[in-house]
């Protein structure tokens, strides 16, 4: 697509912007792939309408005042780059975009509060705890507040988990075949630390020492993606101060934090970091991919026990990152596993950072179309490699009158190989 953009005058992110938009063809083969043109049915709500948008904003023929509207109900969930013949990195575009207009914007004032309100507690644990457990004393009466509020008290989950800390390091079991530092995320800390604990267990099980960087912070991911580029700037560089180089891996078991960590040479582009992203970048991968790599993996009892499991795939793993049989084949290798496959499998389930909390509406719609196609295959449980998604689908399910517990590839994992009575890990 051509364009007259002045990209030097778009800051360091400018050449990244025009780029993405010069490779798009219009050709439409992004239209069924995107959750929100089948929801919405617009052009202009499409990935090529998008495009087109943002050019005529940074050609300065519209301002975006007259865009954002259809660029806020984007998921960013990137089911258009696989799809696309052209190869447009589309994630270039609409992160970086929504950072450059966000100054430029003038929101309703409830909304400033709410997202005054989710930047400053989803991406500190403590702060996130504290939130949650006063919040869910306002879940009976979160149909009579604001619109903008009642979605934040409704997925509040009825108990949250005991707090789980770490230790610094975990010495691999038998002889070491590699040394990962794992990222262990921020509201997954609240939300369902379990999910660390069993990748750990997971890891050290397979002959993998893992290091747990204690000063480490929100990777940057909900700030990124909501565009606030400032944040997710101070998060990357704290990231990588944080971790250690004498390392095999960076390993994430989250899709959200695993997509940014390979944004960071973005994120950090034109400052004094931007090489040390990349690299950083380089070595980071999931967990699932990490094991999948490391192969050999040590065999797990039979237990005679048959599993059907639904397997979702969360967008910033399969779309972001392209990973989609690593963790399908870590479940395989449970014995007495059935894996299924979901309907519709590469569409959304709405959760999408704060997408659900932000553009509530299309959110319930994707998470009941998801919820609805788990239910038809009536699995036993539902995996998944996103604590984003395991929220969403959770809140869905129950919504439908469903009980499918909805569960992270790893604790199955760890389930397989021991008894889930205790938590030996907990530092």
């Amino acid at each position: 697509m051509q364009h007259n953009i002045p990209v030097e005058q778009c800051g360091p992110l400018g050449p990244k912007m025009a780029d993405a938009i010069s490779k798009c063809v219009h050709c439409g083969f992004c239209l069924a792939a995107c959750p929100t043109y089948q929801e919405l049915g617009q052009e202009t709500d499409s990935p090529r309408g998008r495009i087109v948008l943002m050019r005529e904003v940074l050609e300065g023929t519209l301002t975006p005042q007259q865009v954002l509207p259809h660029i806020d109900p984007c998921l960013g969930c990137l089911a258009c780059e696989p799809a696309c013949p052209s190869g447009v990195p589309y994630r270039d575009l609409i992160s970086p975009f929504r950072s450059m207009t966000e100054s430029k914007r003038k929101r309703p004032f409830i909304e400033r509060i709410r997202r005054m309100l989710v930047r400053n507690t989803l991406p500190y644990p403590e702060r996130f705890r504290l939130a949650a457990l006063t919040g869910r004393s306002f879940k009976p009466i979160a149909a009579i507040m604001p619109a903008a509020f009642k979605p934040m008290f409704e997925l509040l989950p009825e108990r949250l988990p005991p707090k789980q800390t770490w230790l610094e390091t975990y010495t691999a079991m038998g002889q070491r075949r590699a040394r990962v530092a794992l990222l262990i995320g921020c509201a997954q800390r609240v939300l369902d630390p379990d999910i660390n604990t069993a990748t750990i267990e997971v890891l050290i099980k397979n002959g993998v020492e893992v290091v747990v960087p204690q000063s480490q912070t929100c990777c940057g991911a909900l700030s990124w993606h909501g565009g606030d580029h400032r944040l997710a700037r101070h998060f990357a560089e704290q990231i990588l101060q944080a971790f250690p180089t004498d390392i095999d891996a960076i390993v994430t078991n989250a899709a959200g934090c695993g997509s940014a960590l390979h944004e960071y040479e973005l994120i950090l582009k034109g400052t004094t970091h931007e090489q040390q992203a990349h690299d950083f970048s380089e070595r980071a991968c999931d967990v699932s991919v990490f094991l999948d790599q490391l192969g050999n993996l040590t065999p797990i009892r039979d237990s005679g026990r048959k599993l059907r499991v639904a397997y979702h795939d969360a967008c910033h793993l399969a779309n972001a990152q392209g990973i989609t049989s690593q963790p399908r084949k870590l479940l395989r290798m449970i014995p007495g596993v059935e894996v299924l496959e979901i309907a519709n499998s590469h569409s959304c389930c709405g959760s999408a950072g704060t997408y659900n909390i932000d553009q509530p509406q299309i959110a319930s719609s994707l998470g009941t179309q998801k919820a609805m196609n788990v239910i038809a295959l009536q699995p036993d449980v539902v995996a998944t490699g996103n604590i984003g998604c395991i929220t969403q689908l959770n809140f869905h399910l129950q919504k439908n009158h469903s009980s499918i517990p909805v569960r992270h590839t790893m604790q199955l994992v760890r389930d397989a190989y021991r008894p889930l009575e205790s938590n030996p890990l907990q530092g």
